[in-house]
């Protein structure tokens, strides 16, 4: 393989024996096998790989010939390898050479290259165009190939993309919030032609799909590694036209007054939140930003009335225009409607319980969370009288001890029926909501005879009012209008 200019020698002693099996079988089939893009930047940073990419001359079709169970499942030539059953599987891919990107996402062809260098050329900032070639895989030996100066950029904290950046970016506009993640995991200043083409291609962003986006917000919020908070990712996309773009519920939070003992808007609140939250769980650190979004348009009178309803149903929304699962979708519309409960000593028992009961206690940990981050946004510190602890300490023993659902009643809907000789359907429903509420009110009510005995008295009532009913309109308890 001819390196030539933009080469030097490198030792990478401790590669991984699945890696450098995976090289050894190429070149031993007279292929050409380097190692490309993010490992190799991960490397040059001093860091460990979290994932292993191999570019190569083989045809995809060679390299699953070489590779049992190897799989080939798109047309970019990119065949992903598995050597043992467990391991952590390598992607090789075959050089390539890209058309133009009509779609600003999907090069309109693609070719099989004829080397390194081309394939290299192809890549979207010089901190991912760099390459190495193995010369001696026993003893690690290698040469780094960097025609772009990727290591010199890293050294210098910069980020710049390869070649005009204008051509890089509009080739897929996934590459301008591509840009800022980097930036802020790897503490890097934008170039200034790159800022520049960034600005100018902003809108560019508006024909991403949602998945897309919705993946490069979540690598953003979910980066452990990263030198800089998420915040500041987002606030650079704000300076960059980017955030207007592809989260306008959230920036449209700029210049909303906020009576904070922390200075700052609810934009900057809402990102304080999300930095505040644990990376790893970055759907909460989006739920977090979002939990706010319904304050651009209830402001009234310096306050904020039913901001947690509206954000809801816009962060229903923005997950749905995400392509969210609906389970996350239903979780994050769940926990904004519920952020802001006022939980205080005075609650009684029985409070706590319908409190518990309305939240769900599997979405508990989570609304906690979300509800420290937003005290540590706000500069609020949680009473040890009257606070979360006492809330959390409160409902442990309610949980222990009482029902606190219908399935925790000691009868249920076929003793209602059985019982009660009522058919089943939605009377059995309502019957069991009441008996919990009934519960949650007192819980030594949860007992059969006491359950049993309320049933009856509001299945009569039930049954009374409807004979008044149909009597109204001239026809007996039994027909039907």
């Amino acid at each position: 393989m001819s390196t030539g200019p933009g080469t030097e020698a490198l030792r990478l002693p401790d590669l991984p024996a699945s890696v450098r099996a995976v090289l050894e079988r190429l070149i031993a089939g007279d292929h050409e096998a380097a190692l490309v893009g993010g490992c190799v930047r991960d490397l040059l940073r001093g860091g460990r790989p979290l994932d292993w990419d191999v570019a190569t001359s083989a045809a995809p079709e060679t390299v699953v010939a070489l590779f049992p169970g190897a799989t080939w499942e798109n047309r970019f030539g990119t065949v992903t390898v598995r050597l043992k059953p467990g391991r952590q599987p390598i992607e090789v891919t075959t050089y390539r050479v890209e058309g133009s990107y009509r779609d600003h996402r999907r090069p309109d062809e693609v070719r099989w290259g004829s080397s390194l260098r081309e394939d290299l050329a192809r890549r979207d900032f010089t901190i991912n165009a760099a390459a190495w070639v193995p010369t001696d895989l026993d003893r690690g030996d290698g040469r780094l190939v960097d025609p772009y100066g990727g290591r010199r950029d890293l050294e210098r904290r910069l980020l710049r993309a390869v070649g005009d950046p204008d051509e890089r970016l509009a080739e897929d506009a996934l590459r301008l919030v591509r840009a800022v993640r980097f930036a802020a995991r790897f503490d890097l200043a934008l170039d200034p032609a790159t800022e520049t083409a960034i600005r100018r291609h902003a809108r560019a962003a508006a024909d991403l799909s949602g998945e897309r986006v919705r993946d490069e917000l979540l690598r953003i919020l979910g980066a452990h590694d990263a030198l800089r908070p998420p915040s500041a990712a987002l606030l650079a996309m704000e300076e960059l036209g980017l955030l207007a773009v592809i989260l306008p519920e959230l920036s449209a939070l700029r210049g909303v007054p906020q009576a904070k003992a922390i200075d700052g808007d609810a934009l900057d609140h809402s990102l304080l939140t999300g930095d505040a939250l644990p990376p790893d769980d970055p759907f909460l650190r989006l739920i977090g930003l979002l939990h706010d979004v319904g304050k651009a348009s209830t402001l009234t009178d310096g306050h904020f009335y039913g901001h947690e309803t509206v954000g809801a149903r816009m962060v229903e929304a923005i997950l749905r225009r995400l392509h969210f699962p609906k389970d996350e979708v239903a979780r994050g519309h769940h926990l904004v409607r519920q952020h802001m409960f006022a939980y205080s000593s005075e609650w009684t028992d029985g409070a706590v319980r319908r409190f518990v009961r309305r939240v769900g206690a599997a979405a508990l940990p989570e609304l906690f969370d979300l509800r420290r981050a937003d005290n540590v946004a706000s500069g609020v510190t949680e009473p040890p009288i009257g606070g979360l602890d006492e809330l959390r300490s409160r409902i442990g023993v309610e949980l222990a001890t009482h029902p606190l659902s219908a399935r925790q009643l000691v009868v249920h809907g076929d003793d209602l029926v059985a019982e009660l000789g009522i058919d089943p359907g939605p009377i059995v429903g309502r019957l069991l909501h009441r008996l919990l509420e009934a519960v949650l009110d007192d819980p030594s009510r949860n007992e059969r005879a006491t359950l049993l005995q309320l049933a009856r008295r509001w299945a009569a009532e039930e049954h009374d009012g409807d004979s008044v009913h149909h009597r109204g309109m001239g026809l007996a308890p039994g027909d039907r209008p």
